[in-house]
């Protein structure tokens, strides 16, 4: 890499040329905080990065880099700029998809020759959950030393895909997805900013509502959908961006959903919790964001039959039936029409009375076997079949169920220590009180024994 090219002025386009324009997004990157539409946590006068930002005290942001961690279209790499402008540094900017070891060793090379003339360089590093442990290590040279100011953006959760050894030197700031209003007013602003369109459109009001709703909180998409509908509009030669333009530009809302990532985890959770906590709409609304991102069935399906036994159970015998039934068809048809059996599936388990006797029970009993209760097995209940066991009495005074006209035989069945212990404590909903009532019979018969 040539030390040139760090020191590379911007190329400067044209205002008359009709050929080369940058991106509506790009050019509506903001230069300073102040300008940055949302992430009041952010932006605020007492923000953590403000105070970094603080040009009376230049090098205090040369020790500490930045995690910005966040959804697509959050202001990541806007943010990055930002740090770039505000404190006067070189910015250099590598995707961890396309950049290895090498470049970045030659990029913290170059930028120690620059801090020993005195020239700072903020290190921008796109995706950087994607770089392995080695290709993070990396970087721990440049970043201790202070020759780059580090700025890394990512998408998953940083505890979980960045090494501790990054993180201590680094100040992680959380971003959130903009909300429609956010996106509304940057919308807006980009109608009628120098660096935008330039007054030159208006805009009705419901296109704008449109276009931020199905942005989905990506400030980004939401200037291309925007830069679309003036283009339609303008191949039409009109002035105005109607509804229907809109619509044209923004066919269909890509989902931000990430299979290997944090959404990918934050929508199945609100999914289990939805139907566990009985809102049919809300388990609906999160199964349709799945079946949209192309989640595999077989995934939703198999949740649905752990749930069926965790939060159903015994409430209704028939939620874990449902529940295989639509596991076993979904894969059986696939996509699309998988998503009528496990809307199905959804609906019948959200509006179940639900238990959790079953699966306290068996952690319960668990809990037990691990702190070493499991006791000996009583005599009467150990197999006799062999002449040896016999001798010891095993088998000895065992009652046969059926000889019993009930079915129940008064006889001890948990080890000596555990005799009086009880595990299934079952509920009062549903089916479930008909079993409590039945075990409860049960429990003194079997109790009453000597």
């Amino acid at each position: 890499m040539d030390d040139a090219l760090f020191d590379a002025e911007p190329i400067e386009i044209p205002a008359n040329n009709k050929f080369v324009t940058a991106p509506l997004a790009a050019r509506m990157r903001p230069s300073s905080l102040d300008e940055v539409v949302g992430q009041p946590q952010v932006t605020r006068a007492d923000s953590p990065l403000r105070g970094l930002l603080n040009p009376d005290d230049d090098n205090k942001l040369a020790a500490t880099s930045l995690i910005l961690w966040g959804p697509p279209g959050s202001g990541k790499t806007t943010l990055a700029h930002v740090v770039s402008v505000s404190t006067g540094r070189s910015f250099v900017e590598l995707s961890a998809t396309s950049s290895g070891v090498k470049e970045v060793r030659e990029v913290i090379d170059l930028a120690r020759r620059r801090f020993a003339r005195g020239v700072g360089t903020v290190l921008f590093i796109d995706e950087i959950h994607r770089f392995s442990k080695s290709q993070q290590d990396s970087l721990l040279a440049g970043v201790e030393e202070g020759w780059v100011t580090l700025v890394a953006a990512t998408t998953e959760n940083p505890s979980v895909s960045i090494n501790s050894a990054l993180m201590s030197r680094s100040l992680v700031l959380p971003l959130n997805p903009l909300k429609d209003e956010d996106v509304i007013e940057l919308l807006a602003k980009a109608l009628t900013s120098e660096k935008g369109l330039k007054n030159k459109y208006t805009c009705d009001e419901k296109a704008l509502e449109h276009i931020a709703r199905s942005s989905g909180g990506d400030a980004r998409r939401g200037l291309i959908a925007l830069e679309t509908a003036a283009g339609v509009a303008d191949a039409e030669k009109r002035l105005e961006i109607t509804l229907t333009d809109a619509e044209v530009a923004v066919q269909r809302a890509a989902l931000r959903y990430d299979k290997a990532g944090d959404e990918h985890y934050n929508v199945i959770s609100a999914y289990i919790k939805s139907v566990r906590g009985s809102d049919v709409d809300a388990a609906i609304h999160y199964l349709a964001r799945m079946v949209e991102s192309g989640e595999d069935p077989k995934f939703i399906a198999r949740r649905l039959v752990i749930l069926a036994s965790e939060d159903i159970g015994l409430a209704d015998p028939n939620a874990l039936v449902m529940a295989v039934s639509a596991m076993q068809a979904a894969q059986l048809v696939g996509w699309p029409e998988a998503r009528i059996i496990l809307a199905e599936a959804t609906t019948y388990l959200a509006l179940a009375p639900k238990s959790n006797s079953v699966y306290n029970a068996i952690n319960e009993a668990i809990e037990d076997v691990r702190k070493g209760n499991a006791g000996a097995v009583p005599l009467h209940l150990r197999d006799g079949s062999l002449p040896a066991s016999r001798e010891t009495g095993a088998g000895k005074g065992y009652k046969y169920a059926h000889d019993f006209e009930e079915g129940v035989a008064s006889q001890q069945y948990l080890p000596d220590n555990l005799k009086n212990k009880t595990y299934y404590k079952p509920g009062s909903r549903g089916a479930e009180q008909r079993f409590a009532d039945l075990w409860e019979r049960i429990r003194q018969v079997l109790r009453s024994s000597k």
